[in-house]
């Protein structure tokens, strides 16, 4: 009898993976994609030429659970046409036991349903498909322990997201992540380094720490995030560390010195705020006031002046009044945030915000989130225009999809900068002089390629 990898290997099996949801989510796609490798499946460039199907989902909103269930239903026509087609649902809507049942019944031609805690178990429950001809149920409600090893098929260099933890503690009132992803679970330090040596050894100049609350990171050695952090800059040789998100109740006055102090830690800090009244705030449990978030904003700001602050807004939350939103609204114009992504609160089943009264109704909410980007998109057409005539060190990351004879890539704080280049450049530190600023992109004139120190 053929073993698992001989039997993909013998029928040259292709794999397609569908991500929804957040960078986490992204990352963990690498690693089934890395799973399924492990076991001779090969990567298929589209859905129909798959041997093997899997949706990684997201639940962070309740569309977004609707939206999973009409595509994997959408599956069907495929499947009857090929009855050897493998179909795996997994990710954060199936960890929620009654999803992930309810998915189960409801479409019998789907293989396999799996919960985040069981990814590493993937290899497993593929053979017992092929090679036995079972459906697989897989939601475990608990896992402490974290998996190393697990393969990885990344993007193609210069960048590359790196897990340093997982799971949420906080428990905002309207968010589903410490129900699906667990309690907080830090890696130990030496791994996190081992990887990120790892992947400068394999030419990615850049690396994203993920976590559900980056500033929560606590190694079993007692190494905190801050101290992380500086093990990072000192002990590998990866040119440019990122970080993402940051919970302001959590951001400690050592971690801002830790990014003034440091030229490997981009001047870029992702810290939602979520809403500027202070009722909403506690409302949300959130953990900190008004006051409280802009005294942070500005120690930041005194300590890295050019830093890039960017932001996560809700509009109408439940109780949500119109003098509540105006205090969101002035928070907008005093801390004049580059970028903020803005979201019109859903109810959630599962979190406690789903039984708070005080339901907004639907065309409040349209008027206010179309007042607040408004605000936004003025702010940032304004303060954008300060790059231009400035010099920016870019990461250069890909050709562009505005030009074929262009290039595109980051600055230092996160800002997306196209410019005439070649293929050769990507993976390159480029001086950029900025010559048109706008809403979300700078057009520059490529300068001296220049390596970061």
């Amino acid at each position: 009898m053929l073993s698992l990898k001989e039997y993909i290997d013998a029928n040259h099996l292709k794999y397609y993976i569908k991500t929804y949801g957040c960078q986490m989510n992204d990352h963990e796609s690498e690693k089934i994609g890395g799973l399924l490798e492990s076991i001779g499946y090969r990567p298929s460039g589209t859905l129909d030429d798959a041997d093997m199907i899997v949706f990684n989902t997201c639940c962070v909103r309740e569309n977004a659970e609707q939206k999973t269930f009409g595509n994997v239903g959408a599956l069907k026509k495929l499947k009857e046409e090929n009855h050897d087609k493998i179909i795996a649902v997994c990710g954060c809507m199936t960890q929620q036991d009654e999803s992930a049942k309810r998915l189960f019944d409801m479409f019998p031609f789907v293989n396999i349903v799996m919960g985040t805690h069981n990814l590493h178990l993937l290899p497993q429950m593929v053979g017992q498909c092929l090679l036995e001809g079972k459906r697989v149920f897989a939601v475990a409600q608990d896992n402490q322990e974290i998996q190393e090893g697990i393969p990885i098929i990344r993007e193609t260099p210069p960048l590359a997201s790196v897990n340093i933890m997982y799971g949420c503690n906080n428990f905002c009132s309207y968010c589903i992540v410490p129900y699906v992803r667990g309690r907080e679970r830090s890696r130990e330090a030496a791994n996190i380094l081992d990887e990120i040596n790892g992947l400068a050894g394999n030419g990615y100049r850049e690396v994203m720490l993920l976590g559900q609350n980056v500033n929560s990171y606590h190694g079993v050695d007692g190494t905190d995030f801050p101290s992380l952090l500086s093990r990072i800059c000192s002990d590998t040789d990866i040119s440019r560390i990122r970080f993402m998100t940051s919970h302001p109740k959590d951001l400690s006055d050592r971690l801002i010195k830790v990014i003034a102090a440091n030229r490997k830690v981009c001047k870029h800090v992702h810290l939602p705020v979520q809403a500027g009244s202070d009722t909403v705030l506690q409302n949300m449990n959130r953990g900190y006031t008004r006051e409280q978030y802009l005294n942070l904003v500005g120690a930041i700001r005194d300590a890295v002046p050019d830093i890039v602050l960017t932001t996560d807004i809700i509009v109408g939350f439940p109780g949500e009044s119109e003098a509540d939103f105006m205090e969101t609204m002035s928070l907008l114009e005093a801390v004049r945030f580059d970028s903020a992504f803005t979201f019109v609160y859903s109810r959630r089943r599962g979190t406690k915000a789903a039984s708070m009264p005080g339901e907004i109704d639907d065309a409040v909410k349209r008027d206010r989130i179309v007042r607040l980007i408004d605000l936004q998109n003025g702010i940032v057409e304004e303060t954008i225009k300060k790059y231009e005539g400035t010099v920016q060190q870019v990461l250069v990351e890909g050709m562009s999809t505005r030009d074929r004879n262009h290039v595109c890539g980051r600055t230092d704080g996160g800002k997306m900068v196209n410019f005439s280049g070649v293929q050769s450049l990507i993976g390159d530190f480029c001086n950029v002089k900025i010559i048109q600023a706008k809403r979300t992109t700078l057009f520059g004139e490529l300068g001296e390629a220049g390596e970061k120190n």
